[in-house]
C-alpha cells in the first residue's frame, strides 16, 4: 500500500497520519475471515487446529526510493530473471539471489520440482489481481504516476536494453528475428 494519495488539485501528495493503511490486528482478522469463507464457498474442508487469531505481517518499508525500491520487487517483475538461474543440469536448479538480512548474493541448488514449487508459490490464484492494476499503478494511469514520482522527487534510472539470443533456421542458417 502506497500510504497516502494524490490531491489532483493541489498537485500534493496526502499522506496518513500513522505508519500504516491498516491496522495490522483488524487486517489479520478479515483476511482469515474471507480466506475461510472462500474455502467454505469451494467446499473444501478447514482443519480443526486453524487458529482462531491470525498475523497479518506489516512492515514500515520506509518513504520515497526505499519504499519504491522494496515495492518493485513484488510489483514489476516476475517471480525470478532469467539472468539469476546459474545452471539447470541433472534435475537441478542453482540460481542466485539477494539475502534480505544480510543483502548479499546468495546461491542455492534445488531439484528441479522444489524449484518449481517455489516458482508456483507466486503465482496468484485465478481472480487475484497484481497491486499495479489499481489506483496511479494501473497501466491506464501514467500522467497520475509521472505526477506522484514529480511531487515526491522520484528519480528513476533508466532502463538499460540487453541483446537479444539469436536464432538461426537449421536448414539455410539465416538469422530468425524475435519481436
Amino acid at each position: 500500500m502506497p500510504g497516502g494519495g494524490i490531491n489532483k488539485q493541489r498537485k500534493q501528495w496526502k499522506k496518513l497520519k500513522g505508519q500504516y493503511l491498516f491496522n495490522e490486528f483488524a487486517l489479520a482478522k478479515v483476511f482469515r475471515a474471507r480466506f475461510i469463507d472462500a474455502l467454505n464457498a469451494q467446499k473444501i474442508t478447514i482443519p480443526n487446529k486453524v487458529p482462531h487469531k491470525w498475523i497479518a505481517n506489516v512492515r514500515h518499508v520506509g518513504k520515497g526510493l526505499s519504499a519504491l525500491k522494496y515495492l518493485s520487487r513484488y510489483l514489476y517483475r516476475g517471480v525470478i530473471s532469467e539472468k539469476n538461474i546459474v545452471s539447470n543440469k541433472n534435475g537441478r536448479v542453482t540460481f542466485k539471489y539477494i539475502n534480505s538480512t544480510t543483502k548479499e548474493t546468495e546461491y542455492r541448488t534445488l531439484k528441479g520440482e522444489d524449484f518449481l514449487y517455489l516458482i508456483l508459490k507466486h503465482v496468484l490464484p485465478r481472480g487475484f489481481r497484481r497491486v499495479r492494476d489499481y489506483g496511479f499503478l494501473h497501466a491506464n494511469a501514467n500522467a497520475l504516476l509521472k505526477l506522484v514520482q514529480l511531487i515526491l522527487h522520484v528519480k528513476l534510472k533508466p532502463v538499460e536494453k540487453r541483446n537479444r539470443a539469436k536464432f538461426t533456421y537449421l536448414h539455410c542458417q539465416s538469422e530468425i528475428f524475435i519481436r
